[in-house]
């Protein structure tokens, strides 16, 4: 098979790859830099608390989903996707304007709602990039594409967050870390031009605002054939279980391995490379073809490495004060934990690459920007509603690292439940397995 990188080289993948890259590194370049500023000087902005600010900033960004997918679905399936993909990367120069006036204007105000456009643009994109891979891709690439994609969004996010970090406490005024966006969003508008034209298979759509109505019509849509429908649920568990480590990383980094903010990066980082070589990994395990018997490997070994962190997470390590990033990398205990995280992104890239692949090559084209966009929002309304449960848990009194056990175990039953009622992916998983198995 030939490596999925060479797509990487050609017009009809490259310019997408790069658009898409860029936007998520700007999103979390801006969002992180932000969150910094209002963690470590908060006087200067508000009276609010500093981690009330973290968790408004986040909510803001992820409430244009809701909102606005529905309609972004819409305008995909009606309008060029390439032409669309150009207009998103202009709005997202403005947005970088107006964030620059805000930090001009010391408005906290002004910032958020940068921010919440940040995430209207986040929105409108994420329709058009997955919906015109199965135009500009033949079939036996849609997998590599979307591992590809991935691949490169997990390692946007990442870097975007270190850079967003680094900007916020480097430059002297903070309105550089808008100058710094705006100049990634002029390259990601430069990149979008070489997209290929992507005709809208619903040119006669009617457009309706009604984010409610469109909602449930778009998930109507997607119900219409059960394989689709239960891969969009399965894609959405895994936003939530994967959610659940990544946002106790920075308190697991500080109360279980007492370590500091270097700890914290290395946790995302480990977690986000492992999702980058599992999404490659997957493109090469399944050939030149979309094979869903890949998805109960995945889940499998996101319970079983969920499990064992459980059992890996030390214990005594936390202190009066931070462990230096060295000083813990010398604790087996520690490597234990680090490799359970590089597996659990591993098999989390593994699970949701062949899903969307699916996802893509099942829905019908008419519909398949609405679906996406319908998938989008159940993403997004399972993140919050796993944030809502861990706060609860956590608030109760259950440990960090019993929480991501119980994760686990709730990762296994929902995997059996949709395997019950697709007994496809079993199915294919075993036609999987015996091509694999030794003479």
């Amino acid at each position: 098979m030939s490596s999925p990188f060479k797509l990487l080289k050609t017009r009809r993948f490259g310019p997408l790859f790069l658009t898409q890259f860029l936007g998520a590194f700007n999103d979390n370049l801006f969002k992180n830099a932000l969150v910094v500023l209002l963690t470590f000087q908060a006087a200067h902005w508000t009276t609010l608390r500093p981690e009330l600010l973290g968790n408004l900033a986040s909510g803001i960004f992820i409430l244009p989903y809701f909102l606005f997918s529905a309609t972004a679905g819409q305008l995909a399936d009606k309008y060029d996707k390439a032409r669309l993909a150009r207009l998103v990367k202009m709005l997202e120069m403005l947005i970088m304007g107006i964030a620059a006036a805000g930090f001009f204007m010391n408005s906290l105000v002004v910032l958020m709602g940068a921010l919440f456009l940040l995430g209207l643009h986040s929105a409108l994109f994420g329709p058009v990039k997955y919906a015109i891979l199965p135009q500009l891709l033949h079939e036996d690439e849609v997998v590599a594409g979307n591992a590809l994609v991935e691949a490169g969004t997990f390692v946007a996010i990442l870097v975007g967050m270190l850079v967003g970090g680094m900007l916020a406490a480097a430059v002297a005024h903070p309105a550089w870390i808008a100058v710094g966006g705006f100049c990634v969003a002029v390259t990601g508008y430069l990149t979008s031009r070489g997209i290929p034209s992507a005709p809208p298979p619903v040119p006669e759509l009617r457009l309706s605002f009604n984010p409610l109505t469109e909602t449930w019509r778009n998930i109507a849509f997607a119900r219409q054939n059960r394989l689709v429908f239960l891969s969009i649920l399965a894609i959405s568990w895994f936003w939530l279980y994967g959610g659940l480590f990544v946002a106790q990383f920075p308190a697991y980094a500080k109360v279980v391995l007492g370590g500091g903010e270097s700890a914290v990066i290395l946790l995302l980082a480990t977690f986000t490379v492992g999702i980058g070589v599992g999404s490659m990994l997957c493109s090469r395990m399944s050939g030149r073809h979309l094979e869903i018997g890949l998805v109960p490997v995945g889940a499998i070994g996101l319970t079983l490495f969920g499990v064992d962190l459980y059992f890996a997470s030390p214990v005594g390590l936390a202190g009066t004060t931070a462990h230096e990033l060295l000083a813990l990398l010398s604790i087996p205990a520690v490597w234990r934990v680090l490799f359970d995280l590089m597996m659990l992104g591993a098999f989390g890239g593994i699970f949701t690459v062949p899903l969307y692949a699916l996802l893509q090559l099942r829905s019908a084209p008419d519909h398949r920007a609405r679906i996406i966009a319908g998938n989008n929002i159940l993403n997004a309304l399972f993140m919050v509603v796993g944030a809502l449960g861990a706060a609860s848990l956590l608030g109760a009194g259950l440990s960090m690292p019993a929480l991501f056990g119980l994760g686990a175990l709730l990762n296994g039953l929902v995997a059996a439940c949709i395997f019950w009622r697709l007994p496809e992916f079993l199915q294919r998983f075993a036609a999987w397995s015996r091509q694999w198995r030794l003479p």
